[in-house]
């Protein structure tokens, strides 16, 4: 879904929320989807929310790729 500070992505992982095991599910579980490198991927903030804002050092248009065949799948 886009919103006006761009995609909104609904993500779950099964990993417990300690010691940032949970957010390293969720950068790999991004990284798989989108086939990109997980050192693509950071926690821009939310670290220890269950929402988050992650900064994805693509292409903005290659991005917009990516996001556009996830909604087809």
């Amino acid at each position: 879904m886009d919103t006006e500070n761009g995609p909104l992505l609904r993500a779950r992982v099964s990993a417990a929320p300690e010691g940032g095991k949970a957010n390293a599910a969720l950068i790999a579980l991004i990284a798989k989807s989108l086939k990109i490198p997980k050192t693509s991927i950071g926690i821009d903030s939310g670290a220890t929310s269950r929402t988050k804002n992650l900064r994805i050092a693509v292409a903005p248009e290659v991005l917009s790729e990516k996001l556009a065949l996830l909604k087809l799948t």
